[in-house]
């Protein structure tokens, strides 16, 4: 299998091997990813799954035969888990994370480059200003 989808097998191989689908219940971890079972499993182990399906879908989809699947990083899965970000399985940045941060609608709008020019113009004139009218010893 390519390295592209490497670490996400080896994730969720670990993560089959620590639920109570294989450890309490003894099923094998074959079974554990079929339709009875499945249900069972933690959400962790689950994202891994439909993660693991879509790199190996994204591997001959014709979309991406020249950038081809970016590989995932565990690490980066299990930071996002401890700080509450959004993440993606593959194919790089989360699409909606870490971007701008919270918004709840009530935010001020940016200033226009424009009117922030102004102002530092305006301040500089009001500097030779007071020092044109400085009296001068």
């Amino acid at each position: 299998m390519p390295s592209s989808c490497k670490e996400l097998r080896e994730a969720l191989a670990q993560c089959l091997q620590e639920s109570d689908c294989v450890m309490v219940d003894r099923n094998s971890a074959a079974d554990c990813l079929r339709s009875p079972l499945l249900e069972t499993l933690p959400t962790k182990c689950q994202q891994l799954k439909k993660g693991l399906g879509e790199c190996k879908r994204g591997m001959v989809d014709m979309r991406k035969r020249f950038r081809g699947n970016l590989p995932v990083t565990y690490q980066t899965v299990s930071d996002a888990d401890r700080t509450n970000k959004g993440y993606q399985l593959y194919a790089g940045r989360p699409a909606f994370a870490g971007g701008r941060g919270e918004t709840d609608g009530n935010e001020t709008a940016p200033k226009d480059w424009r009117e922030a020019e102004n102002e530092e113009y305006r301040k500089q004139q009001q500097k030779k200003l007071a020092e044109q009218l400085k009296p001068s010893k």
